[in-house]
This record gives structure tokens, sequence and C-alpha cells, in this order.
């Protein structure tokens, strides 16, 4: 995939400056803040965005577009995991940054950088948090505001099917780890979709065979400001042979002595889903030196649902109906801790 990342052209701090305070006087109604409101210069751009104190309402961006460009020539996705909104035009625009502008304010854009993509042209605007985005178009401009998710929802927590891609994690008479996580997160994705709780929000670090690193997977949990974060994966015995080693294991970080600490919501996960599941209790363990659990600013756990080296444990790991039995255990728990305060 040819993907040519266009840099600034060289401009001095004092033309910046200039530039900056002469926008500010042609636009009075941000001149109060010290957000921004930048032309793109220079023939290939990367723009570095001075962090300001624009207030919350005025976190939105106004991207002004070629002639007879609308959402029929246009994508948008917002990449959670690096949280990153991506604004992809069917055809590259020549010229874009000598006859468009970039307008708008916020406090959470790190940099915006502009390329080619085959045919294409990207707009990549990297955020250092988390935002949910409305999109409207209006007046040749793609207007995009950026949303706190606790604005929106009362409840948030993230899901995460460890392994995949190329890392497979465990591998027993064919089958692969990273896709019994899947299945069960895909069964946790069902379970929440059906119980339609509006005020509650799951971010999934991947809902395919992709393997985000150990950073985006902890750090789509610390820049959303999540409750709780969950981990799934199964287990396998030290050998790497079959035997009657069974049941699940629950991973924690000790280092977390909150009030409601990720021990607790530990305690609570195994309950729930030893009792939907029928699963055996083989207790909780510190697991501190997991990067996923260390690293994580809330609340987080590692399930190790069960052992693939256990015939019977991975004919049930297998079973879509025994990984609904571990997701509705999951959702139960999610509900339980919520009720306790988390």
């Amino acid at each position: 995939m040819e993907k040519k990342i266009l840099q600034w052209s060289a401009v001095s701090s004092g033309i910046l400056t200039v530039f900056i305070c002469i926008s500010l006087y042609y636009l009075p109604s941000v001149n109060n803040h010290a957000g921004f409101w930048l032309r793109l210069i220079g023939k290939e751009i990367e723009i570095e965005i001075e962090e300001g104190t624009v207030e919350a309402e005025e976190e939105q961006l106004y991207i002004e577009l070629p002639e007879n460009f609308d959402g029929k020539n246009i994508t948008i996705k917002n990449d959670y995991l690096t949280q990153t909104i991506y604004v992809k035009f069917a055809q590259a625009i020549e010229n874009y940054s000598e006859d468009y502008s970039v307008k708008g304010g916020s406090n959470h854009i790190a940099n915006m950088s502009y390329y080619t993509e085959g045919e294409a042209g990207v707009l990549a605007i990297r955020l250092d948090k988390v935002c949910e985005i409305s999109y409207l178009y209006k007046d040749g401009n793609l207007c995009v505001k950026l949303i706190d998710p606790h604005d929106i929802y009362d409840k948030i927590i993230v899901v995460d099917a460890g392994h995949g891609g190329r890392m497979p994690g465990a591998v027993k008479r064919g089958i692969y780890e990273k896709t019994i996580n899947l299945g069960i997160v895909k069964q946790i994705k069902a379970v929440f979709d059906e119980a339609g709780d509006k005020s509650l929000k799951v971010y999934y670090t991947r809902l395919d065979d992709t393997n985000p690193s150990l950073a985006e997977r902890t750090n789509l949990s610390n820049y959303v400001d999540a409750d709780l974060f969950i981990s799934i994966h199964n287990n396998a015995s030290n050998s790497g042979l079959f035997n009657n080693q069974h049941g699940t294991l629950i991973l924690y970080s000790a280092d977390d002595e909150g009030e409601l600490n990720s021990r607790r919501f530990a305690e609570i996960c195994m309950d729930n889903i030893t009792e939907t599941a029928g699963s055996v209790n083989l207790g909780l363990a510190d697991g501190d030196d997991l990067y996923v659990v260390r690293y994580n600013n809330v609340p987080a756990i590692l399930i190790e649902v069960g052992y693939m080296t256990n015939t019977t444990e991975l004919n049930n790991l297998t079973n879509p109906e025994y990984q609904r039995k571990v997701a509705e255990g999951i959702y139960n728990a999610v509900m339980q801790a919520y009720e306790e305060g988390y």
C-alpha cells in the first residue's frame, strides 16, 4: 500500500506567529482561546496543533472540501484503537494544502497529516484520547464534532480478545487460542447488544483476526477512561500435553489498592462465570507481570477461561453454547460491579 506521509514545509516560528495573530484577528469567535485555526500551507503537510483551552462545545473541525465532494466520495473512519479519525477522499486532491483549509478548535488533537494512499487522499487526525464523532456536510465543509464518550455514556468498559493475527496463542488439535478468545468475545458482544443498555458502551480491541499491540490494547482503556478492562484468554498445561487439569483462572493487579479494585472485580467475575458456565474455580493470581494488567489505569483483569489441554474443556471452549454461558457470566459480573459502585 502506497503511503506517502507529507511533511511540513519549513516555516519559521516568526512567520507562524504572525500567521496565527492574523487568523485570530479575523476570527474573533476563537480569539479568547488558545486553540487553533490553521490554514494548511505548503505542498507537503503534517500539521502540529498547539494544545489550547478551547471550550468543550467548540470541539469541532471544519474541513473545506473541493466542489462536488460529499458523502458519496468521502468515507470517515473513527479508529478507537489508535485514536485516529481518517477522512478518506475517493481521489487524491491536487494542491490540497494550497487550495483548502482546515479550521476549528480542540484540546485533543495531537497532529494532522494529509497523504496519498493509492489513488485516494487521506486526512488523518490523531487525537490524544478516544472521542466519539458526529459529522455533517454544510456549505462546502465537512463539519466534524469531537465528543467525550462520557458525555454520551454513563458506563464504559473495554473487552480484549487476546492474541490474534500471527500470534495464535496456544494451539491444540489445529485449534488456535486466538480463535476461541475471539469467539467468546463475539458472544460477549451479542449479550451486551441484546441487553440494549444505551447508557453503557463496550469498546473492543478486536472483532476480527488482527493483533493489536499490547500498548494499543491498554491505551484504548486508558484513553477512553474506562471503568473496567477485561482480557479474554485460555490456558494450557506447562508441558503442553493433554491432561486432567481444567478450570477458570483470573489474574488481577495486586498493585491496585483502591476500594473498588482489580482483585474485587476478579472475584465478581469468577463467581459469575463459574455459576453460569459451571467451570471449576482455580482461584485468583497476581497478574502484574502482564502488560495489559500492569499498565492499565482502571481495574483490569485477564481471564483464563479454561484449559485447551483438557479434552473435555477444549470441546466446551469451542462450543458456541458454552461460549455464550461464559459471556453471560461476564455480563452478570459487569452488572454486579456497577451495582457495587465501579
